[in-house]
């Protein structure tokens, strides 16, 4: 895909019964709840008048420094830490400027994606979330221009996020690996797009799917994973069969999938 990377301590509690000897078990839970949704908007503001007063050349309007929505998103990645969540956010905006995610378009994409080594699939998957695919047969690292392929990723998921239906937060990644070999292995990209999503899309990729990984993936496989920590627990290695099974219906299923 939602995934959590915390979990609620758990207390195990033994009372003695009033009416027996015997002893029964309460479990009691200890959680750090969400702020309310009063105290919410309070933690949004501060974080935008930080942004105002301390970082006040960073851009406004849409994924900048007063949109709340934004805001709001990396205070629940930063478990609503002010401080954390505007440093977070200065460097993704700055990102964001550097990059010039705002000038990227369907024809400034339009030679790499020609290639289609990676697209946005037309139908979501039968959680409703919307679908991005690589095909890695189709990555040549030597003869592409890493940049391109970068812009692409970025235009790709910017896409992806405009298409999220009312209630839906994530994405989910497909890597075909099907006749993959050892010149389709691209590290730098992998650094690339990891670093991507944790920094600037945090727990916006709700699953990555390694659909048919062939042995020669396996020594990329184990360089990458430390990359991830955590997030190595949103990758599953599964077949064709399974992809067509579990995440979409007949009419759903991208067409390369079909066959």
């Amino acid at each position: 895909m939602a995934l959590r990377f915390s979990h609620p301590l758990r207390h195990s509690v033994f009372f003695p019964s009033p009416l027996n000897k015997s002893l029964r078990i309460c479990k009691i839970s200890a959680v750090n709840p969400s702020p309310r949704p009063i105290e919410t908007h309070k933690l949004v503001l501060e974080v935008k008048e930080k942004l105002e007063r301390e970082h006040p050349s960073l851009p406004v309007g849409r994924n900048g420094r007063d949109d709340e929505d934004m805001i709001l998103w990396f205070l629940k990645d930063r478990k609503f830490r002010v401080e954390d969540a505007v440093t977070k956010l200065t460097r993704a905006i700055k990102w964001r400027q550097e990059f010039r995610v705002s000038e990227l378009s369907e024809e400034s994409v339009k030679s790499i994606a020609g290639t289609g080594e990676a697209y946005l699939h037309h139908f979501n998957d039968v959680t409703g979330r919307p679908v991005l695919v690589v095909v890695a047969s189709k990555h040549f690292p030597a003869k592409q221009d890493p940049n391109e392929s970068e812009k692409l990723c970025v235009f790709l998921i910017e896409k992806a996020l405009s298409k999220l239906p009312p209630g839906k937060e994530e994405i989910l990644g497909i890597f075909d690996l099907r006749e993959f070999r050892t010149e389709n292995g691209d590290i730098l990209f992998l650094k690339f797009l990891i670093d991507v999503f944790y920094t600037n899309y945090p727990k916006r990729l709700g699953q990555v799917l390694f659909v048919d990984a062939p042995f020669v993936f396996r020594p990329i496989w184990q360089l990458v994973k430390p990359w991830l920590k955590s997030y190595a627990s949103l990758v599953r290695f599964c077949s064709v069969d399974t992809l067509r099974k579990e995440y979409f219906t007949d009419e759903t299923l991208p067409a390369e999938f079909r066959s």
